[in-house]
């Protein structure tokens, strides 16, 4: 806990609670950035609820975290239609939803199965819209709307074609919903991470060590060196959920260590 000695302030009042009273939602908030968003937000004052698709992980991550933790699988139009009705009725009306839910399949041209597509893009991009197109009606006006993307929307990064035009898509459509949800005052951003250690990679199907391999490679193409934390990204989320973000909308923020601006670097 942090004093100002001169005016008897607790810092952490002004700068952790910015989120005191609002309810939260978090997609795919079992691991990686959406439980580090989750705890952030909780950190910062408010009411946190998760979803994923795993029963036995979501239970773990909202007994740690203490949050509300629902099963839903964003690719089932149903079971998002089961979490927002049981959300309204447990918490009443949203003020931050952040859309995180996605899943990463390398695939390079060529390969790309009809399955590996529709899967990826069920997630990534139908998931995505239609959490937010079923949400909105449990909204408060003037909430924030929160859409995780990547910088592989403009990379060009190989094996990536099907993951890259999800994310791609998705910070399209951020940018309309923005202009469209404006008269509500709901604002809807995107954040675009680089390289972050999550336990995402491990769900490539690659095993550790080309992971390992893949990890040292990309490593020596960021100008800062390193992998983004989760804790990095949940940090400009919660920034974008508070209102000292209130005059922010259909914005993207990358979030990359430098990647995409110096993507020759090595």
């Amino acid at each position: 806990m942090y004093w100002n000695k001169r005016s008897n302030i607790n810092l952490n009042d002004i700068f952790m609670n910015d989120l005191k009273g609002k309810i939260a939602v978090v997609t795919g908030g079992n691991s990686g950035i959406g439980y580090a968003t989750a705890k952030r937000f909780k950190e910062s004052g408010a009411t946190v609820a998760i979803s994923g698709r795993s029963k036995e992980r979501v239970e773990k991550a909202s007994q740690e975290l203490g949050t509300k933790g629902y099963i839903a699988d964003v690719s089932d139009l149903g079971a998002i239609d089961r979490l927002v009705s049981t959300v309204e009725n447990e918490l009443g009306k949203v003020d931050i939803l952040f859309v995180n839910a996605g899943i990463f399949k390398p695939a390079p041209v060529g390969q790309i199965t009809e399955e590996l597509f529709d899967h990826q893009m069920g997630i990534n991009f139908k998931g995505a819209v239609f959490t937010i197109e079923k949400f909105l009606p449990i909204l408060n006006d003037g909430a924030s709307i929160i859409n995780l993307s990547s910088v592989n929307a403009y990379t060009g990064m190989p094996n990536t074609a099907v993951y890259a035009a999800s994310k791609a898509a998705m910070n399209s459509y951020t940018r309309t919903a923005s202009t469209e949800l404006a008269p509500r005052k709901i604002r809807v951003n995107s954040v675009n991470p680089g390289p972050v250690n999550t336990p995402l990679f491990g769900k490539t199907g690659m095993d550790e060590e080309q992971i390992s391999g893949f990890a040292e490679a990309f490593q020596n193409r960021i100008p800062l060196k390193r992998f983004g934390t989760p804790e990095d990204i949940a940090k400009l989320v919660t920034f974008l959920a508070s209102d000292d973000a209130s005059f922010i909308t259909g914005a993207e923020y990358n979030i990359d260590g430098g990647v995409i601006i110096n993507p020759l670097l090595s």
